[in-house]
């Protein structure tokens, strides 16, 4: 049995994202995939079982990666639009700084694959955050929706405004992402 490499791993996932992200999911197999990473195809089936495990795995470790990067300066304590605009400045610092990730993240979600995710296990790592929701609701200051709906309100805007492709005439700076941010408050807020 061969022991695995953590920089083939990640050479894999990059070469994943950036081969879906110029050619889509049909037009990416594993042989292109492995080109890519300087690997040989034999060597992805020592990580993942195929290419749907490759892509919906590569899927669950960028939603981690957004977990862990809206949880920055988390701190439950504070008022609860601060966070709330904490948890929207982090995403937004997300999708720039990694913004293939955060393409490959949206082109998933709108994808068929999305339907295999658990999604059960991707919430677990947003736990603080749909507290905050709860608690938000429980406050009376914002309104009580389902989950879903607040979520649609507050980050929907936020991945439409941070793709370049769909806002191309929209420079984002820190006036522009307050603007969003205060809309999209907005609509939730009591």
């Amino acid at each position: 049995m061969r022991i695995k490499d953590e920089s083939k791993q990640k050479a894999i996932i990059n070469a994943t994202v950036k081969l879906v992200n110029e050619i889509g999911f049909a037009a990416c197999s594993v042989s292109k995939i492995a080109d890519l990473a300087n690997v040989s195809p034999a060597t992805i089936y020592i990580y993942y079982k195929n290419k749907e495990d490759l892509l919906i795995s590569t899927f669950i470790e960028i939603k981690k990666m957004l977990s862990e990067t809206l949880l920055v300066n988390f701190d439950k304590n504070r008022p609860f639009r601060d966070i709330l605009k904490t948890f929207w400045d982090n995403g937004f610092r997300f999708s720039a700084k990694y913004h293939d990730l955060y393409l490959y993240m949206e082109q998933f979600a709108n994808s068929a694959f999305n339907d295999l995710v658990n999604h059960d296990e991707i919430d677990k790592h947003f736990a603080p955050f749909f507290e905050v929701l709860k608690r938000g609701i429980e406050q009376k200051v914002i309104k009580d929706v389902p989950f879903e709906m607040l979520t649609a309100f507050i980050f929907y805007p936020m991945m439409i405004l941070a793709n370049s492709k769909q806002c191309k005439n929209l420079t984002l700076n820190s006036e522009t992402i307050d603007k969003a941010f205060s809309l999209a408050w907005d609509a939730i807020r009591l």
